[in-house]
């Protein structure tokens, strides 16, 4: 069966996740649930840098290497992170990403965003603290979670002890239950 390039291009613009191909970590090309995620108008995305959609310099800087070696030997990409919409607000999100070519894996780059429902704890977290918690939440030793955010594992278990102080329990499923809802 074969199906045309318009049906391709309907498909492309109604998918319910939001979908952007980049090229050099410039927006190519966006659906509309990808840019109503980041509350822009399609059309206001394409040509811009991701660098818009993140909360600092350092955190898009921070994921530019993320993944690499997984989309250079031609497996795709997951991640979950704090992501920033056109008003200001953050938000978390899951991305994935497969690359075109393998050889130069952000060159071209098909990537998806799905909103994640983390509940706001009600107590202001900074963008690190979060980044543990949704490591925490996923399963991850501190080891893992370091290896993802390129951090020491000695770094993450003085963010967990933070955590744990702030919230005033006693280990990281009381933590996670309070924070995440588990």
């Amino acid at each position: 069966m074969q199906i045309e390039d318009e049906k391709w291009m309907r498909a492309f613009q109604h998918a319910p996740i939001g979908i952007v191909i980049s090229e050099q970590r410039i927006i190519r090309a966006c659906n509309h649930e990808f840019a109503r995620m980041f509350g822009y108008d399609p059309n206001e995305l394409e040509g811009q840098s991701f660098r818009v959609l993140y909360t600092s310099d350092s955190d898009f800087d921070r994921v530019r290497n993320m993944g690499l070696s997984d989309l250079k030997s031609g497996r795709p990409f997951s991640d979950e992170r704090l992501m920033q919409r056109k008003n200001g607000d953050q938000f978390w999100c899951r991305v994935r990403a497969a690359t075109l070519q393998p050889s130069d894996p952000l060159a071209e780059i098909v990537l998806s965003f799905a909103e994640l429902d983390l509940p706001n704890p009600g107590v202001p977290l900074s963008p690190r603290e979060r980044q543990v918690i949704v490591g925490l939440s996923s399963g991850k030793t501190s080891k893992e979670i370091a290896r993802a955010l390129g951090l020491s594992p000695r770094t993450v278990d003085d963010v967990r002890t933070r955590l744990l102080r702030k919230f005033g329990v006693n280990n990281t499923i009381e933590l996670l239950s309070h924070v995440v809802g588990l």
